[in-house]
């Protein structure tokens, strides 16, 4: 057989993490989901480990993880965030490059990628070495066998970035096809190789693997992808209908070709299901009609290198990519590529940010050779060796590592130092991360990510190196034109955006004393990164006052900065949250401070305690504004808990008061004042979303509010009931698939789902989906508790959601 097919997904996200946490804060512009990584974790990642294959008649006849199918490629930032947040995803991931490996020749799918997706040639060759280093050691870990292949971002290459993948035993990368100059036939034995013929303007044939020699004598294996298919899929609604699809990517196959030819297409992976909602099913569909046909084998691009290497060589352009017409001048000018969804806004920012953080990294590089020369004996070696502290924290990493690199036996002092450092050189790599100049504006949540990890690269240069870069580097972005007046430069994104952000061991306390506030605080527990230990804690309350007296040893699990803090935090009722710490003390200083506030407090004397505050810690107060996001915002829903209650109750009795009216009016065909139709809506649509949180739902209870809304004609909030539908549905499904559920999880799903059909609005119901195709071919154990009606709601639910056994 000499046709070959490959669907290549190139699937990553921008880093989004906190710098100083090492976790993603929340994001609401992602909501109902806490995130956007979690968003498109749903959207996309997710539903094509489980993707649905539709019969001729739009009913389900097969569940596929596309993973196994196709060549992919995961942004390690990514993986390290699915790995901890979305384990199912991650671990179908894994396991499909396992299965691909046997179904196609022993070359598992999946491709590494260069770690923190940094424009390669736009990169020191230090940069480019522990780029490439960190994505084939990533790969190792997480995938269990070497990368035959990697993905650079943005298919961004240059001659010295190719040298690198090949001296770490990469064999091939896939471009686009523009990026190819010339080619000619590699010479058979003893003969002369061809002319050399252009690539501009006629193109480059995709159909074969392509030999590059490289000036080190080495050589790697390039293959182009087809332009105009991978362009009609992610902007031409190719993905509208699967078995076009593949019929598209069949037809770039031509019986004029007499040699082994290979159809295939690259894409950005969230285009099946992100960017085009349910493209995971016609990626399943195309997958499933081209690994069925007789005239073509699906392979991927391992398997068809090896069975048909390359009969001709190739040179590239230099300095090229696939999102830049200019080259790679989109990650440091002004080139005129964009988004194109703000007409008249301009890039000039783009060179200017560049600048500042090439000026920053540059200033950075010699000061840490010579500093941590002082501990290590090669700081770049050991800085090439980081991605195995970075995969694992753990104390016997991090001994094994300074066992490796340090001179000598190294004080906890040193290896504190050792280790921020060392921070320090990654986090100037991530600001380099590509999405940081790809958008159209300086303010942009990726450019100040950047930002982000520029402010976290000299905090700890000041904490190492004992002197601050900040003026310097903020007047350098002052230069950085923003397309918004009233934000001006990028010096005003910094000072705005950026400098709040900064995390540091103090605030970690100030977050430990006022969480503590609100409950118990356990002898050991976890500060996002920072792990704390509680060595005294004193909490009185008075009504709905209290205050707590501590002392927290607070420790960095990444640099293992660690110190003692003293603290005192009153939440004086309502909204207002006081207190401040102070570093070390011990015990005695403990005591002190408790015996200070308790009189005053016990005594109802609140104005007294705070001037006690106030005068104690005027230099290191605090308010409920020093809690990271996600817990200022979890607190400041329980202190608005009784007003919400309270207004609820009300707007309830007001909607059942006036519901005859209602009603009434409703008959009549009269429209229903705009008050009454907010309180109907407020109140009808917080129960529903409620009720289908419970652990136990009333789903009667349901049916009869979305019956009322529809007599009512109250407005119904589709985003947030089909999110708690959703994940109704989810849960449960998961319940009973993995063994724990039983017959009344599943007559409750089934009720859930034919509620859902009364709905004006779309449902996700994939999860209860998967169920029922499990359920259909035996892939559920089923434990007791089940009873005799279970094969008749098994039946009816497979009935309401088009799910049948698949035909023999």
């Amino acid at each position: 057989m000499d046709r070959y097919v490959c669907v290549h997904g190139h699937f990553y996200q921008p880093p989004r993490e906190n710098p100083w946490l090492e976790a993603i804060e929340l994001q609401d512009s992602a909501l109902p989901y806490h995130d956007w990584n979690a968003r498109i974790a749903d959207e996309c990642y997710r539903p094509n480990t489980r993707s649905r294959i539709l019969d001729a008649e739009g009913w389900i006849v097969g569940i596929v993880n596309n993973y196994e199918r196709m060549s992919f490629n995961f942004g390690p930032t990514l993986l390290s965030w699915m790995e901890w947040s979305e384990p199912d995803v991650y671990e179908a991931i894994i396991e499909a490059d396992r299965r691909s490996a046997a179904r196609f020749s022993g070359h598992g799918s999946a491709m590494a990628q260069a770690y923190n997706h940094m424009i390669m040639p736009l990169a020191n060759e230090r940069d480019r070495r522990t780029q490439v280093l960190w994505g084939v050691r990533d790969f190792e870990r997480r995938f269990g066998r070497k990368p035959e292949g990697m993905w650079l971002p943005e298919a961004a290459v240059d001659t010295p970035t190719l040298e690198m993948l090949a001296e770490a035993g990469v064999r091939f990368t896939v471009l686009a096809p523009r990026q190819a100059a010339r080619v000619r036939p590699i010479a058979g034995e003893g003969g002369d190789s061809g002319e050399w013929a252009s690539c501009d303007g006629t193109g480059i044939d995709p159909s074969r693997a392509y030999r590059l020699r490289l000036p080190s004598g080495r050589e790697i294996a390039l293959f182009f992808y087809d332009g105009p298919i991978s362009q009609a899929v992610a902007f031409e609604r190719l993905l509208h209908d699967g078995r076009h699809f593949a019929d598209r990517i069949v037809d770039a196959l031509s019986d004029a070709r007499d040699w082994p030819q290979l159809a295939h297409i690259a894409t950005d992976g969230e285009t099946y299901g992100h960017h085009h909602r349910h493209g995971d099913m016609a990626l399943a569909v195309a997958l499933d009609a081209l690994d069925t046909r007789d005239d073509l084998r699906l392979t991927n691009y391992a398997e068809f290198l090896e069975r048909h290497p390359p009969t001709h060589e190739v040179e590239i352009h230099e300095a090229s990519s696939w999102s830049c017409v200019h080259g790679v001048e989109r990650w440091r000018a002004d080139c005129g590529c964009c988004s194109g969804m703000n007409p008249g806004w301009n890039q000039g920012w783009r060179g200017p940010l560049r600048a500042a953080l090439d000026a920053l990294r540059d200033t950075l590089a010699p000061r840490f050779e010579s500093e941590a020369g002082r501990t290590l004996r090669d700081p770049w070696a050991a800085r090439d060796d980081y991605i195995e502290l970075i995969l694992d924290r753990s104390d016997d990493a991090i001994g094994g590592f300074l066992d490796r690199h340090a001179k000598r036996p190294l004080s906890d002092d040193d290896t504190v130092r050792t280790l921020r450092l060392l921070e320090m050189q990654r986090h100037a790599m991530q600001m380099y991360t590509s999405c940081g100049w790809f958008f159209d504006e300086v303010s942009g949540i990726e450019t100040v990510q950047v930002m982000l990890y520029a402010a976290r690269v000299m905090q700890l240069a000041a904490l190492t190196l004992g002197e601050s870069l900040e003026s310097e580097f903020t007047e350098a972005l002052a230069s950085a034109p923003s397309n918004i007046p009233e934000i001006g430069s990028g010096a005003a994104v910094y000072e705005r955006f950026v400098g709040p952000s900064v995390v540091n061991l103090p605030r970690a306390g100030a977050h430990f004393a006022i969480s503590s506030l609100f409950s118990a605080t356990p002898e050991d527990s976890d500060v996002y990164c920072y792990a704390t230990k509680l060595l005294d804690e004193k909490r009185l309350t008075l009504g709905a006052t209290r205050l707590v007296v501590g002392r927290v040893r607070i420790t960095s699990r990444i640099t293992r900065a660690s110190d003692e803090l003293t603290y005192a935090a009153l939440h004086a009722g309502t909204h207002v949250i006081t207190g401040g710490s102070r570093w070390g003390g011990g015990h005695e200083e403990f005591e002190r401070l408790q015996g200070l506030f308790e009189g005053p407090f016990e005594g109802g004397d609140l104005a007294g305690v705070m001037r006690l505050m106030e005068g104690e810690f005027e230099e290191s107060s605090f308010s409920l504004g020093a809690l990271f996001r996600d817990e200022q915002r979890r607190i400041a829903e329980r202190l608005s808990e009784s007003a919400t209650e309270q207004v609820e109750a009300f707007y309830a009795t007001l909607h059942d008061r006036y519901l005859p009216l209602v009603r009434y009016l409703a008959g009549l065909g009269a429209s229903v004042p705009p008050a009454l139709s907010l309180l109907g809506r407020f109140t009808v649509n917080r129960a529903i979303v409620e009720e289908l949180g419970r652990t136990t739902p009333d789903l009667d209870r349901v049916g009869e509010l979305l019956a009322n809304s529809k007599r009512e004609s109250i407005p119904l909030d589709e985003a947030e009931i089909a999110y708690a539908f959703e994940h109704l549905l989810a849960r449960l499904s998961e319940l009973v698939l993995d063994g724990a559920g039983d017959g009344a999880d599943l007559g409750t799903i089934l009720r859930a789902v034919e509620l859902t059909r009364t709905l004006s609005f779309e449902v996700d119901l994939t999860p209860a989906q998967r169920l029922a195709y499990e359920l259909l071919n035996g892939g559920v154990e089923r434990s007791g508790g089940w009873g005799e009606p279970a094969s008749a709601m098994i039946e009816r639910l497979s009935e309401l959601l088009r799910v049948r056994r698949p035909a023999e």
